[in-house]
C-alpha cells in the first residue's frame, strides 16, 4: 500500500531532501524520482525549497524514505544564473512570501550591482524584496554615514522599502520578527553580511553557523552550506541561503530589462521610441528622468552594465 501527499520542501543537501506539510513542522526524508529529474534539467536544482510537491511513501519498507513524484507550480521564485555552466539556472527558493536583501555598507561593502541584479530578480519572478541595512552599530564615522545615506537614498527613491537593522544592539529586530509572522520569508545576501547572526537574533532557538569576516580581502566566509527553511517561535517560516558572490539574470531579455526597473517603469510611457533601449534614443523619458534627478545615476549604471553584459548575465 502507498501513501500519498502534498508537501512543502524545507531542506535539500544535493540529491536528498526534507519535506513537511506545513504549516505543520514534522519533517521526513524524500528522495526525487528520476523522471522528474529529468524534466527539470534547466536548471541545477529541480526541486527547491519552498516547492510544494506530490510524493508516496510505501508502507513496510524498512526504510521510510518518501518519493518525489511531481512538483506542482511554483507561484514565485528567485532564481540566479548558475555557476555551472552545463546548466542554465539556479533556483534559490520558491514559492516565497518576502524576500530580506541583507546588506552592509562595510565590513564588507555590499555593492549596488549585486544589489540591483538581485532586486531585478525578484521583479521579474513576482516576489516582494525589503532591503535590510545590516551592522547599523558599527555605522559612526561620517563617511560612512554619508555612504549609508546614499544608499538609502537610491533605493528608497526607486521604490523599495529600505530598513536598517542591528544583530548586535537589536535595532530593527523586533519588526522584521513580526514582518516574518504567518509568511515564507527568505533571507539571503552576499557573504558576511550577518545572514545567520539575524536569524540567530530572530529567534534565539536557532543554530545556524555563524562565520567570521576574511580581513584579508573584507568579504565573508561562507557559513551556510545548504539551503534549509527553519520554523520560528513566534509565527511563520524564513528560509536560509548560503551567502552568494555574483548574481547572474536568467530569461530577461534587453526589451523588457527596464520594466524591471521600477523608477524607470513609472515614466517609459513618455519616451518617443518603442520599444526604447534607454541609450541612445532621441527623446527617451528614462534619459530625461537620469538627467533631472528622479532616477538615480547608479541604478541607470547598473542597468547599463547588464544590458551591455549580457553575455554574461542572461
Amino acid at each position: 500500500m502507498k501513501m500519498r501527499g502534498t508537501a512543502t520542501v524545507v531542506k535539500h543537501t544535493g540529491s536528498h531532501y526534507l519535506l513537511s506539510e506545513l504549516p505543520q513542522w514534522s519533517p521526513f526524508p524524500a528522495v526525487i524520482r528520476g523522471k522528474t529529474r529529468l524534466e527539470s534539467s534547466k536548471s541545477t536544482n529541480p526541486v527547491a525549497v519552498g516547492d510544494i510537491v506530490e510524493y508516496c511513501l510505501e508502507e513496510g519498507r524498512s526504510e521510510e524514505i518518501a518519493v518525489i513524484n511531481k512538483i506542482l507550480p511554483r507561484r514565485n521564485g528567485i532564481v540566479r544564473k548558475s555557476t555551472n555552466l552545463s546548466k542554465e539556472s539556479h533556483v534559490i527558493a520558491a514559492n516565497i512570501d518576502k524576500v530580506f536583501l541583507l546588506t552592509t555598507v562595510i565590513l564588507p561593502e555590499t555593492k549596488l550591482e549585486f544589489v540591483d541584479r538581485f532586486l531585478t530578480s525578484c521583479e521579474a519572478y513576482g516576489v516582494h524584496p525589503v532591503i535590510l541595512i545590516n551592522k547599523r552599530d558599527l555605522y559612526n564615522d561620517e563617511a560612512v554615514l554619508a555612504q549609508m545615506r546614499l544608499f538609502e537614498d537610491i533605493y528608497r527613491g526607486a521604490g523599495y522599502e529600505v530598513r536598517e537593522i542591528s544583530t548586535l544592539d537589536g535595532t530593527g529586530i523586533d519588526d522584521i520578527r513580526e514582518m516574518c509572522r504567518d509568511s515564507i520569508s527568505l533571507f539571503s545576501g552576499a557573504s558576511g553580511v550577518g545572514k545567520s547572526s539575524l536569524l540567530k537574533a530572530l529567534d534565539p532557538s536557532l543554530n545556524p553557523k555563524i562565520g567570521e569576516i576574511s580581513t584579508s580581502h573584507l568579504q565573508g566566509k561562507h557559513t551556510t552550506t545548504f539551503y534549509e527553511m527553519h520554523p520560528l517561535q513566534g509565527g511563520g517560516f524564513v528560509i536560509d541561503t548560503p551567502g552568494i558572490r555574483g548574481f547572474g539574470l536568467v530569461d530577461i531579455s534587453p526589451e523588457e530589462l527596464s520594466t524591471y526597473f521600477p523608477e524607470m517603469l513609472r515614466v517609459i510611457d513618455g519616451c518617443r521610441f518603442k520599444p526604447c533601449t534607454h541609450t541612445h534614443e532621441p527623446h527617451c523619458a528614462v534619459k530625461q528622468a537620469v538627467e533631472s534627478g528622479e532616477i538615480s545615476v547608479e541604478r541607470y549604471s547598473s542597468y547599463l552594465g547588464m544590458l551591455e553584459e549580457g553575455s554574461k548575465y542572461r
